[in-house]
């Protein structure tokens, strides 16, 4: 059952995220909108779009979800082996989701310091260009 959740899923979200259900939304309102004097702009005319997409939009949230939830894991999975394949990479890391909230931004300070260490070498990389190209 998993697994065939996982590619109704999947093929949904390719669908409603389609430019044909796109319009096939914009299309259903106009219709909607223009059925409109015809029942009077009743409260049961207006019910009935809002039901619709309530109902619509409840289902949807859920099969987007799984299909985020998936690409995520899949992600993390491509990541995790190219820091295993990594030789200085550090492999402890693999496991970060496993780490506090004062462990991850202890690591987010480290990060932002060899980030900070890499603009330095950039602007020091254009800098000796400049002075290549005048030279």
């Amino acid at each position: 059952m998993r697994e065939a959740f996982r590619r109704f899923a999947r093929l949904a979200a390719e669908g409603v995220g389609s430019p044909a259900a796109f319009l096939l939304g914009v299309l259903m309102t106009l219709v909607w909108a223009a059925s409109g004097s015809y029942f009077h702009y009743s409260d049961t005319w207006q019910l009935s779009i809002n039901t619709g997409t309530s109902i619509g939009t409840f289902l949807i949230v859920f099969l987007i979800q799984n299909t985020q939830n998936r690409e995520a894991k899949v992600m993390q999975l491509k990541l995790d082996e190219l820091i295993r394949a990594v030789q200085l990479a550090r492999t402890e890391l693999v496991q970060m989701e496993a780490l506090t909230d004062e462990e991850l931004d202890g690591l987010q300070r480290e990060f932002q310091k060899h980030r900070d260490g890499a603009m330095k070498n950039l602007e020091q990389i254009t800098i000796a260009r400049e002075r290549r190209s005048r030279g």
